[in-house]
């Protein structure tokens, strides 16, 4: 039995509220009504133009005056010859347009409430030592990303209201995002040709997924698929890499050495309130959703999924949770996945940290050296048969013959059954 059509409305209305709110702050935030994309690094603090659009920056919140000093990668110029975003005010593309085909009808592409860059991108993040923070509870959940041993934490009560974070990691440009509504955080190589893109918000849902747009060609791009579906870039697809979600005290003991996002975003937000809550609700409905739910789970049982080269495969959360690790194949490769508890839902309780112990999951390759792994779940961690080798859910060993070896991690998201069975329709299911 579907749920009663009047608490939909009523998760309809809350959910809208919360995208109202993520896009405009709070009433004393000078900067962020005006639907202007992200602050940029002008050091002048008077006014930055991006998109023709110019944001006064004169009374926004300071920076803090003892960031980690990183070094970033500069985005191209923009290059813009037909708007993917004036596809969706149009809502179809001229007869007389040069662009490429959408990939998916225009009518699909609906407005989520903001106006593009209304939830602005965090395009000149400013990062802490771990020591420093103060603002994080331990169960707290964090989106980890290692590219070459650089390692950060972007912590989800700063993504649920931004979205999008622009930045280099490793010496490449990446970005970091998250999408709410699906529960799905995915971190992309910016690299596309011989351009640098920066992403932004487009103020529209796909699936009732995050639609970003990119500042050089303004082509439309799925969140979810890394796809450009619709402008100049349309088919394009970027590359991404493995991102954890995990809780905050579990990210800084093993990463004590990493450097984490703060909360010097130069916008006023309730940073720690989730503006969802309730939205994880096993019975619940997604926003905005008009498609078919396939009927094997409801529309918002948890999914760890991977994805590679068009094969997909979903492991349902609450097998996971129960067994601690699920050993199956993946596109004709051994694979494990792992889960440890200590990370809470973001979008169950009013606040961001106060949510139901969702866990942490991990999806990697088992074989080391040309020796297929068997794993059983032991403590705190995982135990390898072969060697007696401890691992933790980051794929690492830290105790054994084969300690300080790193498992091969699959990009995988933890996401919603009704995202999952929408854009991976194809996918294998353990359940």
């Amino acid at each position: 039995m579907g749920p009663h059509p009047t608490a939909t409305r009523r998760s309809a209305a809350l959910v809208a509220a919360a995208l109202f709110l993520a896009a405009c702050g709070s009433s004393d935030d000078p900067g962020s009504t005006d639907g202007s994309s992200s602050d940029s690094d002008d050091p002048s603090g008077s006014t930055v133009t991006s998109n023709d659009t110019t944001h006064d920056t004169t009374d926004d919140p300071p920076r803090s005056t003892d960031p980690v000093v990183i070094d970033r990668i500069e985005p191209s110029p923009p290059d813009v010859q037909e708007s993917g975003l004036d596809l969706l005010r149009l809502d179809r593309q001229p007869d007389d347009s040069a662009l490429p085909d959408p990939i998916v009808p225009l009518a699909e592409i609906t407005s989520g409430g903001p106006p593009p860059d209304g939830i602005p991108s965090i395009d000149d993040p400013q990062f802490a030592r771990p020591d420093s923070i103060d603002f994080l509870d331990d169960d707290e959940p964090v989106l980890s990303l290692d590219i070459d041993g650089d390692v950060r934490a972007y912590p989800v009560q700063i993504l649920i209201w931004h979205e999008i974070v622009n930045d280099t990691v490793g010496g490449i440009p990446v970005s970091v995002t998250y999408c709410p509504l699906c529960n799905s955080a995915v971190a992309y190589d910016r690299r596309v040709g011989d351009r640098i893109l920066e992403f932004g918000t487009s103020g529209s849902l796909w699936n009732s997924a995050l639609v970003m747009y990119d500042r050089q060609t303004e082509s439309l791009w799925s969140h979810f698929t890394g796809q450009a579906i619709a402008g100049e870039l349309t088919g394009t697809e970027l590359v991404d890499f493995p991102l954890t979600t995990i809780g905050w005290a579990e990210w800084r003991e093993q990463h004590p050495d990493g450097i984490v996002l703060t909360r010097d975003t130069g916008r006023e937000r309730d940073y720690g309130r989730n503006p969802y809550p309730g939205y994880d609700d096993i019975d619940g409905t997604p926003f905005l959703f008009e498609g078919e739910v396939d009927g094997r789970f409801t529309a918002m049982t948890r999914i760890v999924g991977v994805e590679r080269d068009g094969v997909a495969l979903g492991i349902q959360l609450a097998l996971l949770e129960d067994e601690r690790l699920v050993a199956t194949e993946f596109d004709d490769d051994d694979i494990v996945a792992f889960w440890t508890p200590g990370t809470a839902s973001a979008l169950d309780a009013n606040t961001v940290s106060g949510g139901a112990d969702v866990g942490t999951t991990g999806v990697f390759e088992r074989e080391v050296d040309g020796v297929v792994l068997d794993f059983r779940a032991e403590g705190d961690g995982f135990v390898d048969e072969q060697t007696g080798s401890t691992w933790n859910v980051f794929g690492r060993a830290t105790d054994g013959e084969l300690t300080g070896t790193q498992l091969e991690q699959l990009p995988h998201v933890d996401t919603f059954w009704f995202a999952w069975s929408t854009f991976r329709p194809d996918s294998s299911i353990v359940s």
